[in-house]
């Protein structure tokens, strides 16, 4: 089951063991892997890590451990491609309370599971998207 979706910089946090993501949300996650289930992670996401990548934001490292756990049947982590439903979705999603369109895309990937959005960013737990941090 899919208990929630991790935005990018949530994602990247995790596999870093990097402190600047919250103890409720590690908690969070470490209690879905411990039950086995799945945090979704957007294709979107992993778009955006080629480019933090590119830019020198993040390590070669972080997305080599994302593609290799993706890879992985049992994978606590899960792809959600970006499609109709997604699409759909989007348009539930106020483009004035959350401008970046990647970010909108994970919050309505978030929507259309159903599902907590994990994310520290402001804009975003303004909005009446559901999230975790």
């Amino acid at each position: 089951m899919i208990a929630a979706v991790a935005d990018t910089h949530a994602l990247i946090w995790y596999l870093g063991a990097d402190t600047r993501l919250s103890v409720a949300a590690l908690e969070f996650i470490e209690n879905v892997a411990k039950r086995g289930d799945q945090i979704a992670i957007s294709a979107i996401s992993l778009i955006e890590m080629v480019y933090l990548l590119e830019k020198g934001r993040i390590p070669s490292q972080r997305f080599s451990q994302i593609a290799s756990e993706l890879e992985h049947p049992n994978s606590l982590f899960v792809e959600v491609p970006i499609d109709l439903a997604v699409a759909r979705a989007l348009t539930r999603v106020d483009v004035f309370q959350i401008p970046d369109m990647p970010d909108r895309i994970i919050a309505a990937t978030a929507v259309h599971l159903q599902v907590p959005l994990i994310s520290r960013d402001r804009k975003i737990q303004l909005s009446p998207i559901e999230t975790l941090w």
